[in-house]
């Protein structure tokens, strides 16, 4: 990415979100996608601003994190001869390695930030080295 500074690109990936409770049952698929991306000028910086992929409607008790999981990651950056093609997913039992195998669910140090106390998770390209770093917020909630 460093031969990439300042072109333009977009990603996007997929994310497997199960939330069960008594109160309120979500599973679904998020698929959320950004087409104008600028490459920064240094490698720790990131290419997309934090942004919220989704939130429990229904606030109850007694419940576990939701499960989430990066399951693909694709995108490309450039124009014309230099442009790259990004496309990891997960691997999965009886089919080949992918090309650019997307590993997720790396468990990361829990902080806090301007939104509050986090977990967070990371999923990561082999080839392509991009992470994706999930942050789940526990809010709490008074019934």
């Amino acid at each position: 990415m460093s031969r990439l500074k300042g072109a333009k690109g977009e990603l996007s990936f997929t994310v497997r979100l199960s939330a069960n409770s008594k109160e309120s049952k979500f599973f679904g698929m998020l698929r959320p996608s950004f087409p104008d991306i600028v490459v920064p000028d240094g490698a720790g910086k990131p290419l997309v601003q934090q942004t919220k992929l989704w939130e429990e409607e229904v606030c109850h008790q007694r419940r576990g994190l939701p499960k989430v999981t990066v399951t693909q990651l694709g995108g490309h950056f450039g124009e014309g001869e230099g442009r790259i093609e990004i496309l990891a997913i997960n691997r999965h039992i009886g089919v080949l390695v992918p090309p650019d195998e997307l590993t997720p669910g790396i468990k990361l140090d829990p902080g806090s930030d301007s939104f509050g106390v986090f977990l967070a998770f990371r999923a990561q390209t082999r080839n392509s080295r991009l992470n994706v770093d999930l942050k789940i917020y526990p809010i709490d909630c008074f019934l």
